[in-house]
């Protein structure tokens, strides 16, 4: 194993997980200064995510098949790209264009980024490989939303300087994989079409399960990004970029901290404990959003990111690391287009709903959709558990 591969492929993963949330907390500056609605920052999830679907969808094997640093080096290119669209001056159509460019980056990345780290480490420590892997795609999410709030609020140019700093870490990473990474695994040629992202069949019940789980976290985290800027704002009169980011920051940084709490569980208790959590969550979140109060959505945060982090370390370690290297950057693709789809449906429900509903009634009742989701995901991996005599099939 090379560190310095390890390393430059994880730093890679983080800048480029960093890029695509660096936006959320300047939303509210957006608004101001374009007149933005929470539709149109609805569109602009949207576009994010089609984005990232269309990436996984087009090249979630493409790491099988040409190697995971071309692949790397790829999402990377992109990230720059999109870092330069915002510092173009601002419209709806340059931002367009900066998420559109940030989603391929993000769905480039989180499929190869995971099967490369996977692949640098050896069999007999790949469970490490998959608590870094989620550390450093969670950590890039969680890193650009502090990020981008916080430079917000001590710069004068608050829509400029977060993504200047991101620029230069995007070339910073891009130069770190061309000297530094390692592609191991097969290399062919490429078809350009739309990809079957084939599960295993030995895998495919725990799979399910796994994505489902660790998508329900997304989900949960997708409501909390989809309310908190504004919700803060207008029902909190909190203005702070810096605090709007935080909250998202912690979610995304308690998926770390989940990861590492996951290796003390037993695996049969392991995921039905951890979508009890997310259902604790989701009442915590429930009740900061009726109250309006702002300890709960903080409590909510961290029982969403430390219940997300157990579900992925599990999801992973029964999936991803359980198949051959040639498979691998097909299954961990498929796996986070669950997760992507379920980030994605729910920020962009509450802005759809927040119309007729307004915004708290629509975060409350994508709440209580995602509880639902998780106890029931939940039940079924511990009813699977049970027939299989405390052994996962």
């Amino acid at each position: 194993m090379s560190r310095t591969a390890v390393v430059a492929t994880s730093f890679a993963f983080l800048v480029a997980m960093i890029g695509t949330t660096v936006p959320t907390a300047l939303y509210p500056i957006y608004a101001d200064e374009l007149g933005f609605s929470s539709l149109t920052v609805t569109i602009l999830f949207a576009v994010y995510a089609c984005g990232v679907f269309g990436a996984l969808l087009l090249f979630g094997r493409l790491s099988d098949q040409i190697g995971r640093r071309l692949v790397l080096v790829a999402s990377l290119v992109f990230a720059v790209l999109s870092a330069i669209m915002f510092l173009i001056p601002a419209s709806l159509a340059t931002l367009i264009v900066g998420r559109v460019l940030s989603g391929v980056s993000a769905g480039l990345m989180t499929g190869a980024g995971t099967a490369a780290i996977v692949d640098l480490f050896p069999s007999d420590r790949r469970a490490r490989a998959g608590i870094l892997a989620v550390a450093v795609n969670s950590g890039g999410l969680a890193i650009g939303n502090l990020g981008g709030g916080v430079l917000a609020d001590i710069s004068r140019s608050p829509l400029v300087v977060p993504f200047a700093a991101h620029l230069v870490l995007a070339v910073i990473a891009l130069v770190g994989m061309r000297l530094f990474g390692e592609a191991p695994g097969p290399r062919g040629g490429f078809v350009f079409r739309v990809q079957r992202l084939r599960v295993p069949a030995q895998i495919r019940g725990a799979f399910v399960r796994g994505s489902l789980a660790a998508g329900a976290g997304f989900a949960s985290g997708g409501v909390l990004t989809a309310v908190t800027g504004i919700f803060l704002a207008d029902d909190l009169a909190l203005t702070d970029h810096a605090l709007a980011g935080f909250v998202v920051f912690l979610v995304f940084a308690f998926v770390a901290s989940g990861q590492l709490l996951a290796r003390w569980i037993p695996r049969r208790w392991a995921m039905p404990s951890a979508c009890a959590g997310m259902v604790v969550a989701a009442g915590f979140l429930a009740w900061a959003l009726a109250g309006p109060l702002l300890a709960p959505l903080i409590v909510a945060a961290i029982g969403v990111g430390t219940s997300c982090g157990i579900c992925m370390n599990v999801g992973l370690a029964t999936t991803v690391e359980e198949v051959p290297v040639a498979e691998r950057g097909g299954v961990s693709s498929a796996f986070f287009i669950v997760i992507y789809v379920m980030l994605a449906f729910p920020a962009i429900g509450v802005g759809l709903l927040a119309g007729p509903l307004g915004l708290r009634d629509a975060g409350l009742v994508f709440a209580g959709v995602v509880a639902l989701l998780a106890a029931a995901v939940g039940v079924a991996d511990y009813t699977s558990s049970r027939r299989a005599g405390g052994v996962r099939v």
